[in-house]
């Protein structure tokens, strides 16, 4: 019976966080109300104060359903950098994740699209704010903790700070992912994603991940018959 009972409660979570993703993208976030989703959920509003403090709660959780693996990819890399053959390609396939995720999954699509096109950080969602805030910087901090032993790696010397080079491929991949949901028609987001990334980090100095990756042996010609 308690495992039934927890079983209920997750689903009831689940089904007001989809519920939020929904109304979230079809009327934006300040002119959805807490009662909205619960009726969407087929549940009460008393549900939702079970579950979320408040709508800024909620709306944070529906993130963290999404981006959490997307972070916590990244977040392992940072901690393996050192020991890695190859950082810097490990950030790469960390930031491809992170595009195929957004251009090929309906819900991280979805949630992106109300994080950055459907809130505004007024008073009851300066929760949000925070920690949008709080994920892009440490999202940064262990981007540049990858690029340090990228460079040591290398022995290379980068001409801008660390932090400036984080900075600007956050800036590119965010900037991208923004104006590719605007209309995910204009352009292809993962080849874009990827060329751009490639000559970023080709034009701080690094050397081209997949050049260093082993070469195969070029199949033989086969001769015209005579």
């Amino acid at each position: 019976m308690v495992r039934r009972t927890k079983a209920d409660a997750l689903a009831t979570r689940h089904s007001l966080l989809d519920a939020a993703e929904h109304l979230f993208q079809e009327r934006g976030v300040s002119r959805t109300s807490l009662n909205d989703i619960a009726t969407a959920a087929g549940t009460t509003r008393g549900a939702i104060y079970w579950h979320f403090k408040d709508k800024a709660d909620l709306f944070n959780a529906m993130m963290e359903r999404v981006t959490m693996p997307l972070e916590g990819t990244l977040a392992c890399t940072a901690r393996t950098a050192d020991t890695t053959a190859n950082p810097l390609l490990s950030l790469r396939d960390s930031i491809m994740n992170a595009l195929q995720q957004t251009a090929n999954d309906e819900q991280t699509r979805r949630v992106f699209e109300v994080a950055t096109h459907k809130v505004e950080y007024v008073a009851e969602m300066q929760a949000v704010r925070d920690r949008h805030l709080q994920v892009r910087n440490e999202c940064m901090a262990m981007t540049e903790e990858i690029l340090q032993q990228a460079v040591q790696r290398e022995g290379i010397q980068l001409h801008i700070p660390l932090g400036t080079a984080a900075l600007g491929l956050h800036v590119i991949i965010d900037g991208l992912i923004q104006n590719w949901l605007l209309d995910p028609e204009a352009f292809d987001l993962v080849k874009s994603g990827r060329d751009t990334m490639d000559v970023y980090l080709a034009g701080l100095g690094f050397t081209h991940p997949a050049a260093r990756a082993p070469q195969r042996a070029a199949a033989p010609r086969k001769l015209a018959p005579a």
